[in-house]
């Protein structure tokens, strides 16, 4: 994600895609507070659209949302050799409707990873990135310097959590449909 404020704009945010990445503009004057309001807003809103003019895929994945257990479980295993050097090796990955709070979890002593059934459908580098966080967790306890070494090795990392806080953000809003934000948001 690449925020860009701009003395120019004073008014609106916009936020589109950009050489594979979300560019976020916003009017220099926002407080950094605003800022991440605002980048959460504008994340979920571009997430929520859909596939048009989102990067590719994640050449890692594939349609996250018709994964059965076994291909979740066969994904995790591509995932920890091109990210963690295939140390991670999961028993069972699985998906779970009784998490509401959380994207994922993982029981290290049993070797198993859980997703949230409310990851399917998005971008598969966002599922990802939860799967390398929770095989991160397989090899370092807490999140720790050691622990986010190791998950910024998937490139999108950070982009990903960006993703899933804007969602959060405009949930606690109430805000789950793509029409209910105009192309350019009105900063106030």
């Amino acid at each position: 994600m690449r925020l860009v404020r701009s003395t120019a704009r004073t008014r609106t945010v916009s936020a589109a895609w950009r050489d594979g990445r979300l560019q976020v503009n916003v009017p220099a004057r926002l407080s950094a507070a605003q800022e991440r309001e605002w980048i959460g807003r504008m994340v979920a809103k571009v997430g929520a659209r859909g596939g048009t003019g989102q990067p590719a895929a994640d050449p890692d994945g594939g349609p996250a949302d018709a994964r059965s257990d076994d291909a979740l479980l066969a994904w995790a295993g591509r995932l920890s050799a091109a990210h963690l050097g295939g140390r991670a090796r999961p028993v069972s990955v699985t998906w779970s409707a009784r998490q509401r709070r959380r994207w994922g979890s993982c029981t290290p002593a049993r070797g198993t990873i859980r997703l949230s059934t409310q990851l399917r459908g998005m971008p598969d580098w966002v599922v990802a990135a939860v799967l390398v966080h929770e095989l991160t967790h397989l090899l370092e306890s807490g999140h720790g310097p050691a622990f986010r070494r190791l998950v910024d090795r998937y490139p999108r990392y950070a982009e990903a959590m960006a993703f899933l806080d804007g969602v959060t953000f405009a949930e606690g809003r109430g805000r789950t449909a793509p029409d209910r934000w105009a192309e350019d948001e009105d900063a106030g």
